[in-house]
């Protein structure tokens, strides 16, 4: 036992050694931003865009870099929806592989809602402009750099090491992930997954906060509820108006938030965030966490959106439709509700607690799938329980947090939005998510308006990814 203790610690000083070692010389810099720049000048919004050429031009990359033909595959179901698959191959055949996953594409951006073009790479004040730059080219640009500057150094990794670029997380139906997973599994089995498009360093105002490692996740759910009737003149009116039935129902859902509820990740996410909070912040949080919990305190922390998300499972109102002339009573009308369920609730479940919620009848709930049909129930399955947390992932992550950013935490959170961590998970690949890709609490702009992210930022959280990748191919 006090053998191991002494080894145990030795490894940890050791990475971090090695940490404090490492920075990103000017030629790392510019091969950092050169990745960054061409991946987010290549559009791969799924209306315009297309992912393969993203994955050939990272494919052209790898191979000037001396990676190997066969340890490439660019494969998927459909033309502009190709994912690109590098192995990091080892000579040692006795350990799983790890793996990682990314998507490539993005969601839409229109260059008339941003101050900059999108699509086109920009440093300003300090900051890397683009659709992407957030969620999640940043972290795409620094695992493709990574592997370019450990292949130049002549390094060797005693597991294989995959890279997984992908499709179509954003939207659409192809996804690429669970493409992988359902048709060329043997690309991408591993013993474990790290998702950096989920957790990462939270700072404030540049100054570390803590390291959010993603344990769980919420399920991701869409439900249309519509309502029709025979419509007529506008000059005659008449109560049943299928826009009046659609906004009573979702003016219902604003009032009606569900229930609140703990598991074990966020219940040890709140009591590390407390620590890190306010004495007020932190009187409620403890009264929160208490055994049974206070609803009030509960109410009043849920005005902060992020606590609220990870209270409770949420549905919002994100699209509505209805009418078809100025001058006629609607005959139909129709709201998208989104919906993030916490663990251990189903979308079917959840389906019918909007009806009860809606308590309309002339009112259809269906569920809305990937392709956009719309369907009169909702799948049964919950979410995945949390996986363990494994020591070759913890041990790494928590020295390389310390060594670069000494005394912040390393918090498990559940992701309230969604990710590709739900394939990995449900095809028995435990998966974690963290990056070193810092973003300024108030400042998350991930698919929204002049997308950004700081400079040193970016290179930092580079340097922090050379080092995972090490770390990870030693254990």
């Amino acid at each position: 036992m006090k053998t191991r203790t002494v080894l145990g610690v030795l490894a940890l000083l050791l990475i971090n050694v090695a940490v404090q070692a490492q920075t990103l010389d000017a030629a790392q810099r510019k091969l950092a931003r050169d990745v960054f720049q061409q991946l987010i000048e290549t559009n791969t919004t799924h209306s315009s865009g297309s992912t393969t050429t993203a994955a050939e031009r990272m494919r052209a990359r790898m191979l000037e870099a001396g990676f190997a033909p066969g340890d490439m595959e660019i494969v998927g179901p459909s033309a502009k929806r190709m994912n690109l698959v590098v192995r990091y191959r080892s000579d040692v055949h006795d350990a799983k592989p790890v793996l990682v996953i990314g998507h490539l594409d993005v969601v839409e951006a229109k260059r008339e809602d941003w101050t900059v073009d999108p699509f086109k790479f920009l440093e300003r004040d300090g900051y890397f402009y683009g659709r992407g730059t957030q969620d999640m080219k940043d972290s795409d640009a620094s695992f493709v750099t990574t592997f370019l500057i450990l292949k130049k150094q002549g390094w060797k990794p005693k597991r294989d090491i995959i890279l997984a670029l992908t499709a179509d997380e954003e939207s659409g139906g192809e996804n690429g992930v669970d493409w992988l997973l359902s048709h060329r599994r043997e690309l991408v089995d591993a013993a474990f997954a790290i998702n950096p498009d989920a957790g990462g360093l939270v700072t404030e105002n540049t100054r570390p906060v803590e390291m959010d490692l993603e344990a769980t996740e919420k399920l991701y759910a869409d439900f249309q509820v519509s309502a029709t009737n025979a419509g007529g003149h506008s000059s005659r009116p008449v109560p049943d108006n299928a826009i009046y039935a659609v906004a009573d129902a979702l003016v219902r859902l604003e009032r009606t938030p569900f229930p609140t509820e703990l598991n074990a990740v966020t219940r040890a996410y709140l009591e590390a965030r407390a620590k890190l909070e306010t004495p007020a912040r932190r009187r409620l949080i403890d009264q929160v966490l208490a055994r049974p919990m206070s609803q009030m305190a509960a109410a009043e922390l849920s005005r902060d959106a992020g606590y609220n998300a990870t209270l409770r499972t949420t549905c919002v109102a994100t699209m509505i439709q209805g009418g078809h002339a100025v001058n006629a009573l609607p005959g139909a009308a129709a709201a998208n509700v989104n919906c993030r369920i916490m663990p251990g609730h189903s979308p079917e479940e959840v389906r019918q607690r909007l009806v009860t919620i809606f308590h309309d009848q002339r009112l259809k709930v269906e569920f809305k799938d990937n392709d956009g049909s719309l369907q009169a129930t909702a799948p049964e399955r919950v979410a995945i329980a949390p996986p363990p947390l494994r020591e070759d992932v913890m041990k790494p992550l928590k020295a390389i947090t310390q060594a670069m950013w000494p005394g912040t935490p390393v918090v498990p959170e559940m992701e309230t939005g969604a990710s590709d961590s739900i394939y990995t998970m449900a095809a028995g690949i435990p998966s974690y998510g963290f990056s070193g890709m810092g973003i300024d609490e108030g400042d998350e702009r991930a698919h929204g308006r002049d997308e950004r992210i700081r400079v040193e930022a970016y290179y930092t959280g580079v340097a922090f990814t050379v080092q995972l990748v090490k770390a990870l191919g030693e254990e």
